[in-house]
């Protein structure tokens, strides 16, 4: 869930007003007959509602070339989709036949049963050596969704503002990086170094995600309970350092009510910090290098994120797509994420023959197999660096996927890391009161 910035489909996507009109008129209707198996409706369209622009329009008629079905692309800001999403199904009124599934949206989707089960169709087993990401999409062995970008949390740093305090080798542990960072402010006259932002939004629970992760652990455990309540746990050591980082100074004060795309375009771009914690992939090119809205162009880049003993884990966050429980043509849907989904398309939305067939906001594609093209073809920025952490870091957020009650769960996480921070509890209470909404929440199904 990407919830600012260029990435984010909230603010960055803007609904084409045709395909609002025609989906608007679509929800009025009822669903066809036909089961998952089989298809329903019409076959030769589908309605694709996600919150990305649509691929370039050669490449849709493509698609409808190899296989007779026309594809009617709706592009809706995320919080407006998932509202549509939640409609149609509480409904049962025709929506889309295939739509967005977010990340930490799978529990609450395989619990409510308003998006088939993709099992049938595409071998998670198969799949995962090529899709890293794919285990974020499963809850409960049921394949809700697949992935179809890579979108994962990275650190990134001012290659040049490190040079000038002298580190060439970056640090792989959290106190090396925590050292280097004050000798990296000292150089170059930046007070607080680090941006790691604070306000109360989900920024700040991906990020707790993220440090945990890079202490080695997750938040949950397999069965859903906090992972997190003892002091020597993964969980807790996050929570403790990311406060103790904004309390030192190393994170700027202001940073308090800032959010994650406000710290990466207003500090990062602007040089007024030299590292980023909780970065995305992609956010290089499509933010650190424009020259337009950035005076760090070509000195950031992505570095294997430091850990408790070495280089740690990366949280994803990445979109995917599956087939809603009212769609009309499901046959059709499922050839369309195939084809949506295949090794050269993916790599073509990131860039690899140029900006003529971009995605717009597109971060980076969900299989490894276009990473290799697109390293092999040598001009997509940043392509090779990103590929070593995906191989090697990328893991989902939670061992059994975000549960369902994730959005009431991710509440309680960024309210008390934050009034931690601002020093209106302790660590120690915050970890408290997040542990207390897990077990109310577990208990009311």
């Amino acid at each position: 869930m990407k919830y600012s910035g260029i990435f984010s489909k909230r603010a960055a996507a803007v609904a084409l007003s045709a395909g609002l009109v025609a989906l608007g008129a679509a929800c009025g209707s009822s669903p066809g007959n036909g089961s998952a198996g089989s298809g329903s409706g019409s076959s030769d369209s589908i309605t694709v509602a996600v919150a990305y622009p649509a691929p370039p329009a050669a490449l849709l008629d493509q698609f409808t070339k190899q296989t007779g079905i026309k594809v009617n692309w709706v592009n809706i800001g995320w919080d407006n989709l998932q509202t549509k999403i939640a409609a149609a199904a509480s409904a049962n009124t025709y929506f889309a036949d295939a739509a967005d599934v977010d990340w930490s949206k799978v529990g609450e989707y395989q619990k409510t049963g308003w998006f088939y089960p993709l099992n049938q169709y595409f071998s998670p087993a198969g799949l995962q050596s090529d899709m890293p990401q794919l285990k974020t999409f499963v809850s409960n062995g049921q394949l809700i969704g697949l992935p179809f970008d890579s979108s994962f949390l990275v650190t990134t740093v001012n290659q040049k503002d490190f040079g000038k305090a002298g580190i060439t080798t970056m640090p792989t542990t959290l106190a090396g990086w925590t050292a280097d960072l004050k000798k990296v402010g000292t150089a170059n006259g930046i007070a607080s170094p680090l941006d790691i932002q604070f306000a109360a939004a989900e920024g700040l629970s991906t990020c707790w995600y993220q440090m945990t992760a890079a202490f080695g652990g997750s938040v949950l455990t397999a069965q859903d309970s906090p992972a997190f309540t003892s002091p020597s746990s993964p969980g807790y050591q996050a929570l403790a350092w990311m406060v103790n980082a904004y309390k030192s100074g190393l994170v700027p004060a202001a940073n308090i009510n800032t959010t994650d795309y406000q710290g990466f375009t207003t500090e990062m771009a602007k040089n007024r910090v030299a590292a980023a914690m909780c970065d995305y992939s992609g956010s290089v090119a499509s933010i650190y290098n424009v020259p337009s809205s950035s005076s760090v162009v070509n000195d950031v880049e992505y570095i294997p994120t430091p850990g408790a003993a070495g280089a740690g884990q990366n949280v994803a966050n990445p979109d995917g797509i599956g087939i809603p429980k009212t769609a009309r043509n499901v046959a059709g849907a499922v050839k369309f994420i195939k084809w949506f989904t295949e090794t050269e398309n993916q790599a073509l939305w990131a860039g690899l023959k140029g900006s003529s067939d971009v995605v717009s906001t597109f971060p980076m594609p969900d299989r490894l197999t276009s990473f290799d093209l697109m390293i092999k073809a040598n001009d997509v920025e940043q392509a090779a660096p990103l590929d070593a952490i995906l191989k090697a870091h990328a893991q989902p957020p939670f061992p059994n996927g975000a549960p369902p009650w994730y959005v009431q769960f991710s509440a309680a996480v960024q309210t008390n890391i934050h009034e931690a921070a601002a020093g209106q509890e302790t660590v120690a209470q915050a970890v408290s009161a997040i542990a207390a909404q897990v077990s109310s929440l577990k208990a009311a199904g």
